[in-house]
């Protein structure tokens, strides 16, 4: 894997655009203005522990949003793709497609798995990498989460190059004002 990392604590959160389904515009600096924002890094529609994080999400959003927090998702899949997550895990909140893999590359989150596993993603898991991305790298995300407090610093984060290690609920709300 390559040598990434994460933004850390105290980091200041770069600023990022990126389309929601409906072709929307979401700016970071807009969802701040509003209260701290729970930004969440995915694979894809393809992957189970994807899904499975984003429907505990989902089952706890009012205890987040009571919080005065918002909770956004980025995917490296174009809207069709990101679709099918939502019907998969019933999310309610925004899930933004990562163009060009831009906000990914912000957060120093992203990588290309080795290409055994391109392969399994691909032909096992049915991921489509170079079809339901804006290029052909397959390059992916780690699936981390960062909180981001409203002066636009990280306040917390939960990074992991495992796949299969994610953010808990618990946690999200433990560390949002």
């Amino acid at each position: 894997m390559n040598k990434i990392s994460g933004l850390k604590i105290g980091e200041m959160a770069p600023e990022f655009t990126a389309i929601d389904i409906y072709e929307k515009n979401y700016l970071l600096s807009n969802a701040l203005l509003k209260g701290e924002v729970v930004l969440i890094f995915i694979r894809g529609q393809w992957c189970p522990f994807c899904n499975k994080h984003l429907k505990e999400i989902q089952e706890s959003l009012l205890l987040i949003y009571k919080k005065g927090a918002s909770v956004v998702v980025v995917s490296p899949e174009k809207s069709e793709f990101i679709k099918k997550t939502i019907e998969k895990t019933g999310a309610e909140f925004t899930i933004l497609y990562d163009e060009d893999h831009t906000v990914a590359k912000a957060y120093d989150v992203l990588f290309k798995p080795k290409a055994v596993l391109r392969i399994v993603y691909n032909v096992i898991m049915g991921a489509q990498l170079k079809e339901s991305h804006s290029d052909d790298s397959e390059q992916l995300a780690v699936p981390a989460t960062f909180i981001i407090s409203k002066d636009g610093k990280i306040k917390w984060r939960q990074f992991n190059t495992n796949y299969m290690k994610r953010s808990q609920v618990s946690d999200i709300l433990q560390n949002l004002t």
